[in-house]
Protein backbone atom coordinates (compact mmCIF):
# COMPACT_ATOMS: atom_id res chain seq x y z
CA UNK A 1 0.00 0.00 0.00
CA UNK A 2 1.31 3.71 -0.70
CA UNK A 3 0.67 6.25 1.29
CA UNK A 4 1.20 9.95 0.39
CA UNK A 5 1.56 12.65 2.93
CA UNK A 6 1.35 16.25 2.03
CA UNK A 7 1.57 19.72 3.90
CA UNK A 8 1.04 22.85 2.68
CA UNK A 9 1.24 25.07 6.11
CA UNK A 10 3.60 27.87 5.90
CA UNK A 11 4.37 27.95 9.30
CA UNK A 12 6.76 25.38 9.58
CA UNK A 13 6.82 23.36 13.16
CA UNK A 14 3.91 25.60 15.07
CA UNK A 15 1.69 24.37 11.99
CA UNK A 16 -1.43 22.85 13.78
CA UNK A 17 -1.79 20.88 10.11
CA UNK A 18 1.14 19.39 10.09
CA UNK A 19 1.00 17.98 13.42
CA UNK A 20 -2.28 16.43 12.40
CA UNK A 21 -1.06 14.82 9.32
CA UNK A 22 2.10 13.63 11.00
CA UNK A 23 -0.47 11.55 13.99
CA UNK A 24 -2.66 10.73 11.00
CA UNK A 25 0.10 8.99 8.84
CA UNK A 26 1.87 7.62 12.32
CA UNK A 27 -1.83 5.99 13.33
CA UNK A 28 -2.50 4.98 9.62
CA UNK A 29 1.09 2.86 9.03
CA UNK A 30 0.49 1.33 12.41
CA UNK A 31 -2.86 0.09 11.54
CA UNK A 32 -1.55 -1.26 8.46
CA UNK A 33 1.88 -2.64 8.41
CA UNK A 34 4.22 -2.56 5.13
CA UNK A 35 2.27 1.15 4.13
CA UNK A 36 4.90 2.54 2.30
CA UNK A 37 5.24 6.82 2.84
CA UNK A 38 5.95 9.48 0.05
CA UNK A 39 6.18 12.86 1.76
CA UNK A 40 5.75 15.93 -0.37
CA UNK A 41 5.89 19.25 1.40
CA UNK A 42 4.13 21.74 -1.07
CA UNK A 43 6.33 25.03 1.42
CA UNK A 44 9.39 23.20 0.60
CA UNK A 45 8.74 22.06 -3.03
CA UNK A 46 5.82 24.24 -4.17
CA UNK A 47 5.12 24.13 -7.65
CA UNK A 48 4.59 27.10 -9.89
CA UNK A 49 1.15 28.60 -10.04
CA UNK A 50 -0.65 27.18 -13.49
CA UNK A 51 0.50 29.07 -16.94
CA UNK A 52 -0.08 29.12 -19.96
CA UNK A 53 3.26 27.17 -20.21
CA UNK A 54 1.65 24.64 -17.96
CA UNK A 55 -1.84 24.16 -19.87
CA UNK A 56 -0.12 24.33 -23.53
CA UNK A 57 0.82 20.50 -23.93
CA UNK A 58 -2.83 19.57 -22.27
CA UNK A 59 -4.51 21.15 -24.85
CA UNK A 60 -3.12 18.61 -27.20
CA UNK A 61 -0.54 20.54 -28.36
CA UNK A 62 2.89 18.39 -29.25
CA UNK A 63 4.77 19.92 -31.90
CA UNK A 64 6.84 22.74 -30.92
CA UNK A 65 6.94 23.18 -27.26
CA UNK A 66 9.31 25.68 -25.90
CA UNK A 67 11.95 24.98 -23.14
CA UNK A 68 9.55 26.45 -20.38
CA UNK A 69 6.30 24.18 -21.65
CA UNK A 70 8.18 20.74 -21.39
CA UNK A 71 9.67 21.52 -18.03
CA UNK A 72 6.29 22.97 -16.74
CA UNK A 73 4.92 19.57 -18.10
CA UNK A 74 7.50 17.65 -16.69
CA UNK A 75 6.19 18.82 -13.13
CA UNK A 76 2.42 18.44 -13.72
CA UNK A 77 3.38 14.74 -15.02
CA UNK A 78 5.51 14.15 -11.58
CA UNK A 79 2.82 15.48 -9.37
CA UNK A 80 -0.18 13.54 -10.97
CA UNK A 81 1.57 10.51 -11.33
CA UNK A 82 2.88 10.61 -7.40
CA UNK A 83 -1.07 11.06 -6.39
CA UNK A 84 -2.40 8.41 -8.89
CA UNK A 85 -0.16 5.62 -7.75
CA UNK A 86 -1.11 6.45 -3.58
CA UNK A 87 -3.58 4.45 -2.22
CA UNK A 88 -4.44 6.62 0.62
CA UNK A 89 -3.15 10.40 0.96
CA UNK A 90 -3.32 12.84 3.98
CA UNK A 91 -3.72 16.27 2.97
CA UNK A 92 -2.47 18.85 5.49
CA UNK A 93 -5.47 22.20 4.74
CA UNK A 94 -4.64 25.08 7.03
CA UNK A 95 -7.57 27.45 6.78
CA UNK A 96 -5.79 30.38 4.97
CA UNK A 97 -8.32 33.65 4.69
CA UNK A 98 -11.17 31.24 4.33
CA UNK A 99 -9.73 28.74 1.52
CA UNK A 100 -6.58 26.89 1.39
CA UNK A 101 -3.06 28.01 1.10
CA UNK A 102 -1.88 28.80 -2.67
CA UNK A 103 0.62 26.21 -2.64
CA UNK A 104 -1.96 23.80 -2.38
CA UNK A 105 -4.09 25.21 -5.04
CA UNK A 106 -1.02 24.97 -7.13
CA UNK A 107 -0.84 21.54 -5.96
CA UNK A 108 -4.46 21.20 -7.53
CA UNK A 109 -4.32 23.03 -10.54
CA UNK A 110 -1.49 20.25 -11.31
CA UNK A 111 -3.70 17.19 -11.13
CA UNK A 112 -6.72 18.35 -12.85
CA UNK A 113 -5.70 16.89 -16.20
CA UNK A 114 -8.39 15.26 -18.63
CA UNK A 115 -7.74 11.88 -19.51
CA UNK A 116 -5.39 11.57 -15.55
CA UNK A 117 -7.62 12.54 -12.92
CA UNK A 118 -11.13 13.28 -14.94
CA UNK A 119 -13.01 12.71 -17.82
CA UNK A 120 -15.43 14.23 -20.06
CA UNK A 121 -18.39 11.71 -21.49
CA UNK A 122 -21.71 11.99 -23.18
CA UNK A 123 -23.43 11.94 -19.16
CA UNK A 124 -21.39 14.76 -17.72
CA UNK A 125 -17.62 14.39 -15.98
CA UNK A 126 -16.10 11.51 -14.57
CA UNK A 127 -13.77 11.13 -12.05
CA UNK A 128 -10.84 8.86 -12.77
CA UNK A 129 -8.97 8.54 -9.24
CA UNK A 130 -11.33 5.69 -7.84
CA UNK A 131 -10.56 3.71 -4.85
CA UNK A 132 -8.16 5.86 -3.17
CA UNK A 133 -8.80 6.95 0.56
CA UNK A 134 -7.99 10.60 1.43
CA UNK A 135 -7.17 12.38 4.85
CA UNK A 136 -8.12 15.70 5.07
CA UNK A 137 -5.91 17.08 8.54
CA UNK A 138 -7.97 21.02 8.28
CA UNK A 139 -7.18 23.48 11.33
CA UNK A 140 -8.57 26.53 11.74
CA UNK A 141 -8.02 28.95 13.91
CA UNK A 142 -11.89 29.86 14.68
CA UNK A 143 -14.83 28.12 14.31
CA UNK A 144 -16.50 27.23 11.47
CA UNK A 145 -18.31 23.63 11.55
CA UNK A 146 -21.13 24.85 13.66
CA UNK A 147 -23.38 27.19 12.45
CA UNK A 148 -24.76 28.48 9.25
CA UNK A 149 -22.54 31.67 9.12
CA UNK A 150 -19.56 29.84 9.54
CA UNK A 151 -20.26 27.20 6.97
CA UNK A 152 -20.91 29.68 4.41
CA UNK A 153 -17.34 31.27 4.90
CA UNK A 154 -16.01 27.72 4.18
CA UNK A 155 -14.20 27.47 1.00
CA UNK A 156 -11.87 25.06 2.16
CA UNK A 157 -13.12 21.86 3.25
CA UNK A 158 -16.16 22.94 1.30
CA UNK A 159 -13.25 23.24 -1.81
CA UNK A 160 -11.28 20.02 -1.15
CA UNK A 161 -14.36 17.89 -1.03
CA UNK A 162 -15.50 19.04 -4.08
CA UNK A 163 -12.14 19.07 -6.46
CA UNK A 164 -11.46 16.11 -4.72
CA UNK A 165 -15.21 13.96 -6.06
CA UNK A 166 -14.33 15.62 -9.31
CA UNK A 167 -11.70 13.61 -9.46
CA UNK A 168 -14.03 10.51 -8.44
CA UNK A 169 -12.13 9.70 -4.85
CA UNK A 170 -15.49 9.14 -2.31
CA UNK A 171 -13.41 8.18 0.41
CA UNK A 172 -13.11 11.68 2.01
CA UNK A 173 -12.57 11.11 5.69
CA UNK A 174 -11.96 15.13 7.96
CA UNK A 175 -9.78 15.35 10.49
CA UNK A 176 -10.57 18.72 12.20
CA UNK A 177 -8.92 21.06 15.14
CA UNK A 178 -10.53 24.38 14.70
CA UNK A 179 -10.93 26.97 17.11
CA UNK A 180 -6.67 26.66 17.56
CA UNK A 181 -6.49 30.37 18.07
CA UNK A 182 -8.91 31.09 20.77
CA UNK A 183 -6.90 30.51 23.74
CA UNK A 184 -5.50 27.25 24.79
CA UNK A 185 -8.53 25.59 26.42
CA UNK A 186 -10.01 25.86 22.99
CA UNK A 187 -6.83 24.48 21.29
CA UNK A 188 -6.24 21.87 23.59
CA UNK A 189 -10.03 20.60 23.18
CA UNK A 190 -9.58 20.63 19.10
CA UNK A 191 -6.37 18.75 19.53
CA UNK A 192 -7.92 16.08 21.90
CA UNK A 193 -11.24 15.80 19.74
CA UNK A 194 -8.95 15.38 16.22
CA UNK A 195 -6.87 12.84 17.82
CA UNK A 196 -10.07 10.93 18.58
CA UNK A 197 -11.07 11.14 14.82
CA UNK A 198 -7.72 9.97 14.10
CA UNK A 199 -7.97 7.05 15.95
CA UNK A 200 -11.00 6.11 13.97
CA UNK A 201 -10.69 6.72 10.93
CA UNK A 202 -7.26 5.01 11.14
CA UNK A 203 -8.68 1.95 12.37
CA UNK A 204 -11.92 2.18 9.43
Amino acid sequence: MQLLHIDSAITGSNSVSRQLTAQVVAAWTAAHPGTQVDYLDLVANAPAHFTMEAMAPRTGQTEGLSEVQVRENAVSEQLVSQFLAADVVVIGAPFYNFSIPSQLKAWIDRLAQPGRTFRYTANGPEGLAKGKTVFIASSRGGVYSTSDAGRAMDHQESYLQTVLGFFGVTDVRIVRAEGVAMGEEAKTQALQAAQQDIAKHAQA
